[in-house]
């Protein structure tokens, strides 16, 4: 991943493609999450294969595109059906094409003024939880992450209840990555970095997007200080009398 779609971080891709290129490996990058939030240089980074989606860009659903290096060999999964001579797999989705092109120029031509102010609002986010919410924790790359994104584990609490009772109050978060949502599991990509299940399981995330403006860091920060003292007191074992 060019940057992590739950906490944030964004990898050193052109690093890592000079690492795998001294041992002759073939690098691909997911930058799915990067494209029209971050600088994406394909060529720059001497990547060799790179995937982008329409949706994540403001574009249409189902859409999205492999770019390759033109010496890499690919093998097709998918040959097409006699009728089609076994050379393509189908009608190609013309409108979708067209709307992932233009929503994708326009993402790119505004990425860095959509990056300077959404890194403003999470700057502010992440500023004011850990001054009022004793014992949180950021996770991810504190500086070299995506612009909207804070990814938070507020000990003592369960992430699902906290979840709840910010829906509740009409903010809208997750636990997790929309990939994994539904499955009652702590985040691979937490204990992957080391945090344990407690902790990994008191994580929600909040993501910034084009809507996105100061009033909602207000929004957040009226009653997110008293949501977690609350499920800290939901969390606490009960005290036999």
């Amino acid at each position: 991943m060019w940057a992590n779609n739950e906490v944030g971080t964004v990898q050193p891709i052109a690093e890592l493609v000079k690492i795998a290129h001294e041992y002759k490996t073939v690098f691909h990058s997911d930058a799915v999450q990067a494209v029209g939030c971050l600088e994406v240089h394909f060529q720059n980074t001497d990547l060799d294969a790179m995937t982008v989606s329409g949706h994540k860009v403001g574009g249409p659903q189902g859409i999205g595109a492999l770019v390759v290096k033109r010496d890499i060999e690919l093998t097709p999964l998918l040959h097409g059906g006699g009728q089609e001579r076994d050379v393509r797999s189908g009608t190609l989705a013309a409108p979708s094409i067209a709307g992932f092109a233009a929503a994708t120029t326009t993402a790119v031509s505004q990425s860095v003024s959509r990056a300077a102010r959404l890194s403003s609002l999470r700057k502010d986010l992440v500023k004011r939880i850990q001054e009022q919410i004793p014992d949180v924790v950021l996770n991810g790359d504190a500086e070299n992450r995506l612009p909207g994104n804070a990814h938070f584990s507020f000990k003592g609490c369960e992430g699902d209840a906290l979840l709840m009772l910010l829906d509740a109050q009409g903010i809208e978060c997750s636990t997790g990555s929309a990939c994994s949502a539904g499955i009652p599991q702590p985040s691979h990509v937490l204990l992957a970095m080391g945090r344990d299940e407690i902790t990994a399981r008191a994580s929600l995330r909040f993501s910034f997007g084009a809507t996105s403006t100061p009033d909602d860091v207000d929004a957040v920060m009226q009653v997110l200080p008293a949501i977690v003292e609350r499920a800290k007191r939901a969390g606490k074992p009960a005290v036999a009398k």
